[in-house]
């Protein structure tokens, strides 16, 4: 077989497709590249390793500058990984912008961001985002766990640990008002951090018990999951009594503002530093504690 014509022709095909399509053309380039990599590895195993070298030099003469020695092995990294059945069959909805930020990493955090991709239309600038922040790194270990025996995930579950909250002017001293302000000046940023399907209500809502006014620092609502959410932000280690606070204040929405067709309301604990020890003797499945971190 003449692996290099072979190669070209697909170069070159690709490349008028690109010119009359649009929308299917990144999936046409990203069948293509696995394609083209598929032949490299045949006619390495024929003629030897240097085939990259060789072919590279032609089809920059040929083709065009961009099919140079770093493309062709791009394309040997994408069809190493991509081939593998550990990873998601669903990479061949995604561009090739995108793919190319998943080589460096493990096959379980390749899997994760494929299917956050897709499912949350994430552009190639959120994703790289989302890898240089460590997102998957910081999901608890028990998430991580859930999406690999795709067991049945919970409105909490891709709360990360730590949430990373903006702090633009580097403010050194925070009380939990300042917090609560670093969020509110990029709200936007902060409903990502958590997920993609939390929804702003109100900060500072006001609920009355009894004859006296509280104030939930973050009500939102979690679209997915068809719950509302209470979040609470201490600025201190992680103490028992906060967990009897989100409580209340769950049970309060619970009772008294949730529809019949809303799910049972979650709690999202953020804290300076959590103490597994004595989150341990205490726990609530309702409720996420988590660190923060600025950033």
């Amino acid at each position: 077989m003449d692996y290099y014509n072979k190669i070209k022709n697909k170069i070159i095909d690709n490349e008028m497709y690109s010119k009359i399509k649009d929308y299917p053309k990144e999936r046409h380039k990203v069948i293509t590249y696995f394609e083209i990599r598929k032949l490299l590895n045949k006619a390495g195993g024929k003629y030897g390793d240097n085939i990259i070298d060789e072919y590279s030099k032609r089809l920059v003469k040929e083709v065009g500058k961009k099919y140079n020695k770093r493309t062709l092995f791009r394309m040997k990294q994408f069809y190493n990984i991509f081939s593998i059945t550990k990873v998601s069959t669903m990479w061949t909805q995604l561009t090739w912008s995108h793919l190319r930020l998943l080589f460096n990493l493990d096959y379980d955090s390749i899997n994760y961001y494929i299917q956050i991709s897709i499912n949350n239309h994430i552009t190639v600038r959120e994703l790289e985002h989302k890898i240089k922040s460590n997102e998957f790194e910081r999901l608890p270990y028990e998430t991580r766990n859930k999406l690999k025996t795709n067991d049945k995930i919970k409105a909490k579950d891709f709360v990360p640990n730590p949430i990373l909250i903006k702090n633009k002017n580097n403010i050194e001293i925070v009380t939990e008002k300042i917090l609560q302000k670093l969020i509110m000046e990029d709200d936007e940023n902060f409903m990502k951090e958590l997920d993609n399907s939390f929804s702003f209500i109100g900060s500072e809502y006001k609920i009355k018990i009894g004859d006296r006014n509280n104030y939930i620092d973050l009500l939102l609502f979690n679209i997915k999951y068809n719950c509302f959410v209470v979040v609470e932000l201490k600025v201190t280690e992680f103490k028992v009594e906060y967990i009897a606070q989100v409580q209340k204040y769950m049970n309060y929405i619970d009772k008294n503002i949730k529809e019949v067709t809303h799910d049972n309301t979650i709690g999202i604990l953020i804290c300076k530093k959590e103490n597994k020890f004595v989150i341990e003797y205490c726990p609530d499945e309702r409720i996420a504690v988590r660190e923060y971190k600025l950033v």
